[in-house]
């Protein structure tokens, strides 16, 4: 059957609104909502005549009707964006066709998978991962999206200070499987570090208490052989969060085939090998210095006097690894969830509801009071 016009608006603005726990804040045109709102051209063939408005905009009105868009009382500019983004040339996106339903999509420059909003087919951008751009390597994701949903759930669970809107069904259903670009570096580090350490001894002869120290001169030298250190490659993902999820299981690494693209979302690299050398030269500085350090042992202190350490770069491989990540936006603040789509290790920010803090605290504070009031009385 073919549900009501006004049932299907109701669906999509004020039930969608109270469905992830946001009612009375969006969905509807109301004193302390959110603005947000679009203007439709109604002038076209495909909309008239208008018998009925609403009938008219849930079977017969489509994307490319819609005029002006407001988001939270921020008006769009000429450049097509609102007061809270940057204005975007348009050299920034591009167009391609759902080769499934030929609708229009609008992709920016580093997307070279995604899905149709129209149909929910996957749309594999052509050129993106071609010639020089073509990935060395694939690492298929393990985990499907119930077990990311499940870990989220857990993640979220034992926290009663969340939003509704983080804890609710159909948020977390947004879940999305991403390829992000990564660079895997293979080289070496050859160095050596001295170090100042002493042990201390305490006893007694007779009536004294004496302390002895001795001190050490300690010189330890190595060197360790990398091979492929993870440094992502999209500017979009923040280095911390990816960092975190590591590390990657390589034994399933693939040659790269776009044969594993569809039904996940996908980037190309744009920050290059030479912006993400640094990182995985840091990387490798650290790990030398920390596994000479771990051979000093048996003493009560050591302080590293000197660190001299040397680093060979060898072949840097093009790899797209899997993540499946959730970005919130809650109050003005980006929250982002990630999970390693490989192993499960997972890495995500958490607001806290003040509302519901305060609600919760007043809820205990409130017969502790009364308690506490009554002893006192009883007592005088």
């Amino acid at each position: 059957c073919v549900l009501p016009a006004y049932e299907v608006l109701r669906m999509a603005t004020t039930r969608a609104a109270d469905a992830i726990g946001m009612k009375g804040e969006i969905g509807v045109l109301a004193e302390g909502a959110r603005a947000d709102l679009i203007v439709l051209n109604l002038d076209k063939p495909h909309l008239t005549p208008c018998h009925d408005l609403v009938a008219n905009l849930v079977y017969c009105a489509k994307p490319s009707d819609v005029e002006t868009v407001i988001f939270d009382e921020e008006d769009e500019d000429e450049n097509g964006c609102c007061g809270s983004c940057s204005a975007l040339d348009d050299d920034d996106f591009f167009q391609i066709a759902c080769p499934s339903c030929g609708a229009e999509l609008i992709c920016d420059q580093s997307t070279a998978a995604t899905a149709c909003p129209y149909c929910g087919n996957p749309a594999i951008v052509p050129g993106q991962f071609s010639g020089a751009l073509r990935p060395d390597y694939i690492l298929p994701f393990r985990l499907s999206k119930d077990d990311a949903v499940q870990a989220l759930r857990a993640h979220y669970k034992g926290k009663p200070f969340l939003p509704r809107s983080f804890t609710s069904a159909n948020h977390i259903e947004q879940i999305q499987g991403v390829y992000v670009p990564f660079w895997l570096f293979d080289g070496g580090a050859e160095g050596a570090a001295s170090y100042r350490a002493s042990n201390t001894n305490v006893f007694e002869t007779g009536d004294y208490e004496i302390t002895e120290t001795r001190h050490y001169h300690v010189v330890r030298a190595g060197s360790l052989a990398f091979e492929k250190i993870p440094v992502d490659a999209s500017s979009k993902m923040p280095d911390d969060h990816m960092d975190s999820i590591e590390p990657f299981d390589y034994a399933q690494l693939r040659p790269f085939s776009t044969a594993y693209l569809p039904g996940y979302l996908a980037d190309k690299y744009d920050v290059t090998i030479d912006d993400s050398r640094d990182r995985a030269d840091t990387r490798c500085r650290e790990t030398l210095a920390q596994a000479l350090r771990d051979t000093v042992t048996g003493y009560g202190a050591c302080v590293t006097e000197r660190e001299d350490i040397a680093l060979r770069r060898g072949k840097v491989h093009y790899a797209l690894l899997p993540v499946w990540m959730l970005s919130t936006k809650w109050r003005g603040q980006d929250f982002l969830f990630a999970m390693n789509g490989q192993t499960g290790k997972l890495v995500g920010d958490l607001p806290t509801d003040r509302g519901r803090f305060w609600g919760m605290f007043a809820a205990i504070a409130a017969p502790l009071t009364v308690a506490l009031t009554a002893i006192l009385q009883f007592l005088l």
